[in-house]
């Protein structure tokens, strides 16, 4: 071997090795601890609130619960840290957190600015604005002169301008850092408009005095698809984030839920199911990730589904009354896909 070839090899296995390194890291620190740290909302009903006794539930507090069963065989595992719109991105970059699961969009600046590595969508949202019924406008092209509260360090921020810009509307923007003085101003009567995720104003609208009083306007700006988030440079502790909300998309195409999983991986003769739930001798979809063969198993058997998880908090038997739609599975018309588990 020449000289070129020589340094190119040896280049070769010092990026490998520094790579198989990084990918343990996280992981390792994780069952070091003996808990997955994640980042949160402060509190947004249906997604991340905590009771008077400080336990949290939501849609996306069930995300990081699945990521400690996939772990630890064990969905309690898990501690919360309740972030800001504009501290998130910190508690993330500095290791505060392991991964964030806060109605965060993927975006370009943030997969590659930040630093940060988005897969998974678990929740397809849009923009909205809600306004006063004694406001008497029933489209968002009717606002012009209004005062919009929003909240600063979003993409909600810079869409509101987009929109107002596009459309030759003046508006005056009230904006705040924490989503509770947003909530507060609003209430208040500080401004004639609440604009942030449609999702979020459904939940938002529930806290108010008199949620009858108010509505949802019909206009969606944007895109959001909302997912978890970690720190790039770290593949192995990113696909253990990404194939657990695959793997409830993926259990709920197959029915199995967290009441008959047992049955399932008992009884079910679908090679693709004994798969999935651990069963096949020769598997490696765990082993492969640094978890056991039934890392799925226990997501579905401590969390559920997706469509458990998506209507025991936010669906229409609940006070939000969100329906799938989009996020419907992709063989009844939604956007809810996972690739194959094999």
């Amino acid at each position: 071997m020449n000289i070129k070839f020589l340094s190119v090899a040896i280049g070769a296995a010092v990026v490998g090795m520094a790579a198989s390194g990084a990918s343990a890291a996280t992981l390792d620190d994780i069952k070091s601890k003996g808990f997955v740290q994640c980042g949160v909302n402060t509190g947004l009903a249906g997604f991340a609130s905590p009771d008077a006794q400080g336990n949290w539930t939501g849609f996306d507090v069930d995300y990081c619960k699945a990521v400690a069963a996939a772990v630890f065989g064990d969905a309690t595992k898990v501690k919360y840290t309740p972030t800001t719109a504009q501290s998130r991105f910190t508690a993330l970059q500095s290791g505060e957190v392991d991964m964030l699961a806060r109605n965060t969009t993927w975006t370009i600046s943030r997969d590659t600015a930040l630093g940060f590595n988005f897969r998974y969508v678990n929740y397809y949202d849009g923009q909205g604005f809600m306004v006063p019924k004694a406001l008497n406008v029933s489209s968002a092209l009717e606002l012009s002169g209004a005062a919009v509260c929003v909240q600063s360090g979003t993409t909600t921020e810079l869409n509101l301008a987009d929109y107002f810009k596009a459309n030759n509307l003046e508006y005056n923007p009230v904006v705040f850092e924490k989503l509770e003085e947003v909530n507060a101003a609003y209430q208040a009567g500080r401004c004639d408009v609440y604009t942030t995720d449609q999702s979020g104003l459904y939940s938002i609208r529930l806290t108010l005095s008199n949620p009858d009083d108010h509505i949802v306007l019909p206009e969606i700006i944007s895109k959001e698809p909302l997912g978890p988030a970690v720190r790039q440079g770290d593949d192995q502790w990113f696909d253990i984030v990404t194939w657990v909300g695959y793997a409830m998309v993926q259990a709920e195409e197959f029915g199995i839920t967290s009441e008959n999983v047992d049955d399932m991986k008992a009884n079910s003769k679908n090679p693709d199911v004994q798969r999935f739930l651990g069963v096949e001798a020769d598997s490696k979809i765990g082993t492969d990730l640094g978890l056991t063969n039934e890392w799925a198993y226990n997501v579905i058997k401590g969390v559920g589904n997706y469509g458990e998880v998506f209507e025991r908090n936010i669906g229409v038997n609940t006070p939000l009354k969100i329906e799938r739609g989009l996020n419907a599975l992709w063989t009844k018309g939604g956007l809810q896909y996972a690739p194959p588990i094999r």
